[in-house]
């Protein structure tokens, strides 16, 4: 599982010290940076790569409810203090929670649970969210554009200066290189088995020899590759 990468802010080494020791006694908790500075932390936010931030809140310069009002994309937040009246202005902000010092490792961890439990939520509407939106090739042919999506894709034949795209209900020919498509599948489920074909991997059946079969299709796979193409099928 991915580890929370966590931002440390407050203006005293002191207390910037317990929430590190408490954070490395955590092994979901990876600790991103801790900086005294709240405009330093602003710059480290505005990167996008703090799930969990703990922010004091009485600071010189830049108090951290106003530091959090200037993000436009807020990490999940739990708020130190060591004031109480603090705690509206805080949950007025949507934080998760709200750390009153001094505060115990059983408090921390309570307030971490709480987090992880928001974080994890988000990264499951963020999945769900583009694994909703499906990935598709825009072709030109037959002076038209269409639009074919990847998972329809069977394979991919080469023809010197053009390609042949085969699902199960057509077959699309378009002026293009094969390895200007391999080049633009290189994070899909796709793979080159031969100087001539790129294969959907998820389509295969079954390989026998230097053949691999999708559907009723005999694809050959050059010798080279079968090593590989095993692999990655199986």
């Amino acid at each position: 599982m991915k580890k929370i990468k966590v931002l440390l802010v407050d203006d005293e080494f002191l207390a910037l010290n317990l929430l590190e020791d408490f954070v490395k006694k955590i092994p979901d908790l990876e600790m991103l940076n801790r900086v005294k500075s709240p405009i330093q932390a602003v710059s480290i936010l505005e990167q996008g790569e703090v799930d969990l931030l703990f922010l004091d809140i009485q600071m010189p310069t830049l108090s951290g409810t106003n530091l959090l009002k200037t993000l436009k994309q807020k990490p999940v937040t739990i708020f130190t203090t060591a004031y109480a009246e603090y705690a509206v202005d805080a949950f007025a902000l949507d934080a998760v929670d709200y750390l009153l010092k001094p505060f115990s490792f059983e408090r921390f961890l309570q307030a971490v649970n709480k987090a992880k439990t928001q974080i994890f939520a988000q990264q499951k509407e963020v999945a769900a969210a583009s694994s909703s939106k499906e990935k598709f090739l825009t072709i030109k042919s037959d002076h038209k554009l269409i639009k074919v999506f990847l998972k329809d894709i069977l394979f991919i034949e080469g023809l010197r200066e053009y390609v042949r795209i085969v699902t199960a209900t057509e077959k699309i020919v378009t002026l293009e290189r094969l390895k200007n498509l391999e080049e633009q599948l290189a994070s899909e489920n796709f793979l080159r088995v031969h100087k001539s074909y790129l294969i959907n991997i998820s389509k295969v059946k079954s390989v026998e020899g230097n053949r691999l079969q999708i559907t009723t299709h005999q694809i050959p796979i050059s010798r080279e590759k079968k090593e590989m193409v095993t692999k990655r099928i199986f």
